[in-house]
């Protein structure tokens, strides 16, 4: 084994890391968006506050892995290459200061709520496209830099793959953001 076969080895672990992250995040904004109760929040949001502290951990372990075997396979004038840092800049800048931000906008509201059931601010805030596009896109950019990696496309291919991606993640999100129907919430009357 030489040293590109283990710096490709982390590389693929800090990914691992962040996709894993980037689900166990989706299945707290899944369950946060249900919720009805603070008692219900809670223990997602505190998970999901957890979790964020992994994505630092990935977008370095990616960058400085993918820098080395820029560095010894490639080139830093390489289409493909270049579009993935940009992606992954835009990773790690939207994560915490939009997605981020939108959970402690959803921390506040829910502090503000109180115990009991939540209110109209703290279930607005639990679907609000801040959460739900952020990581939509965030996952669809990764996927899209995944793309690239293995395709290795020219420099146009590679922007447009990053672009429709992230379009698309935030497309799917928004249907989320939209208020639960007041037949999901109403009691189902018994036929009989």
């Amino acid at each position: 084994m030489d040293t590109y076969h283990v710096v490709l080895y982390v590389h693929l672990m800090a990914l691992f890391v962040g996709i894993g992250a980037g689900a166990a995040l989706l299945l707290c904004l899944f369950n946060l968006r249900a919720a009805r109760t603070l008692a219900d929040a809670v223990p997602w949001g505190a998970a999901a506050g957890k979790i964020e502290k992994l994505f630092p951990i990935a977008v370095i372990g990616l960058f400085g892995t993918g820098a080395y075997m820029t560095s010894h396979l490639w080139t830093w004038g390489t289409g493909w290459i270049d579009v993935s840092i940009v992606g992954l800049a835009v990773l790690a800048l939207q994560g915490p200061l939009v997605g981020g931000r939108g959970g402690k906008l959803l921390e506040q509201a829910l502090h503000a709520n109180g115990p009991g059931d939540l209110g109209e601010a703290a279930l607005r805030r639990a679907r609000h496209p801040m959460l739900f596009g952020t990581e939509f896109s965030n996952l669809f950019l990764v996927f899209a830099i995944v793309w690239n990696m293995t395709e290795k496309p020219g420099t146009g291919s590679a922007i447009a793959s990053v672009v429709i991606a992230y379009a698309l993640g935030w497309a799917l999100a928004m249907p989320l953001t939209r208020p639960a129907a007041a037949t999901e919430s109403a009691a189902v009357p018994e036929v009989g």
